[in-house]
């Protein structure tokens, strides 16, 4: 029997459907007595981990503004916060959000800055 190389497997698994693919790793337990899902499960975190911590952001107030109701308005909204911590961010400054998507600090940046707040994103 000719040995399949790495590309033609990957090839072969690319036109499997998904049952089939588990029909082949459950018959790989059997023959083998390993779990090749285990391995590839415990890859995924790992990489996910570090892809989630080089697009995740922290918000940043720097400044409030002119507006500094509309920011309080926002921070409180954004933060779930009292009327009162939600005061004492926008006077002191500090961080809004930690480790959120980009995309949900780019949202928030934008509310803030529309409201006259100076705001800085921040790489977690």
């Amino acid at each position: 029997m000719a040995k399949f190389t790495k590309e033609t497997f990957i090839e072969g698994l690319k036109e499997m459907t998904i049952l089939e693919v588990k029909e082949l790793v459950d018959a790989m337990k059997e023959e083998f007595g390993v779990d090749p899902s285990a391995v590839a499960v415990a890859a995924v975190p790992a990489a996910g981990e570090a892809e989630a911590a080089s697009t995740n952001k922290t918000v940043v107030l720097k400044n409030a503004g002119a507006t500094k109701i509309a920011v309080i308005k926002i921070i409180k909204e954004v933060c779930g916060l009292g009327l009162v911590e939600a005061k004492a961010l926008a006077d002191n400054g500090g961080n809004i959000k930690e480790n959120v998507s980009a995309e949900e600090a780019d949202k928030i940046k934008a509310q803030l800055e529309e409201a006259g707040a100076e705001v800085e994103l921040v790489n977690c």
